[in-house]
């Protein structure tokens, strides 16, 4: 009987502690959406091309209602929601076109930079259309452009975020491995897959260090996106879409459902 009454007492007090935090969590969490607002800034990682259903209004920036940014805002309500995303967008459009929304009162903020400044476009192009050693090449170039040019760039718009929106926690989304390796499947070389997925890995570093710096949390999506990459039966990025060659190498919309919005969730 004592046992019993014992089990009872401690699994009541680890009910309530369990609550206790819980709660603590919930109004945590939702202290930014009551009391802020939340801006999501960036490329088209962020903006949703890739998974479809874009917002009209958006244009050429393609928008999506199934982007993370916008799963996250209708789940927590913010006081404000900001979409200024848009594919594309390098650190320099950032700083130029999507900054404007930001202020004392932006209590989150996202966003995803980086890849286009390292020409990420030109880089996956080379590696479908040309030899695994031009496509090696173009990659080094970008890499080397990674070390040398792309830090200050990235300095420039977290501070600018930090100027312009001092009291909001920023999160910078990092980049996927696009390919599965060690596994049979069509297209590119493993030579070539194997340079793409160590070229995104040496871009994270990168992104990540300089968001430390700046005080700024890393979401690293890599290992949402492990066994979904290309070649895994369950990709949740597109391959070559020669029909609509814009959504290439982008996240589907289980990517951004599966695959960011939970690093963002575990970031805000």
């Amino acid at each position: 009987m004592r046992r019993s009454r014992l089990v009872v007492f401690v699994s009541s007090l680890l009910l309530a502690v369990g609550t206790a935090l819980t709660g603590a969590a919930t109004a945590q969490a939702s202290s930014v959406a009551t009391t802020g607002g939340y801006a999501a800034l960036g490329d088209s990682y962020s903006s949703g091309v890739g998974a479809g259903s874009y917002i009209s209004s958006s244009g050429d920036c393609k928008r999506s209602t199934k982007a993370y940014p916008y799963l996250w805002a209708t789940a927590h309500s913010p006081s404000t929601f900001d979409f200024t995303a848009c594919s594309g967008a390098r650190t320099g459009d950032v700083l130029s076109g999507q900054l404007g929304p930001l202020s004392s009162s932006t209590a989150l903020v996202s966003l995803s930079v980086g890849g286009n400044d390292a020409g990420f476009a030109d880089v996956m192009t080379t590696c479908v259309t040309q030899s695994d050693s031009a496509c090696v090449s173009r990659i080094n170039t970008a890499r080397a452009y990674v070390d040398s040019t792309l830090p200050g760039k990235l300095d420039s718009v977290y501070s600018a975020i930090r100027s312009k929106a001092p009291n909001a926690h920023v999160v910078v989304l990092g980049y996927p491995r696009f390919y599965q390796l060690g596994t049979t499947c069509l297209g590119l070389s493993e030579t070539k897959r194997k340079a793409i997925n160590d070229a995104s890995d040496h871009l994270n570093t990168a992104i990540a260090k300089r968001a430390a710096n700046h005080g700024f949390s890393f979401g690293d999506v890599r290992g949402t996106f492990t066994g979904h990459e290309i070649c895994s039966g369950d990709s949740w990025l597109h391959s070559v879409n020669w029909l609509n060659i814009g959504e290439s190498y982008h996240p589907k919309a289980p990517g951004q459902s599966g695959g960011y919005l939970p690093v963002l969730n575990a970031n805000d």
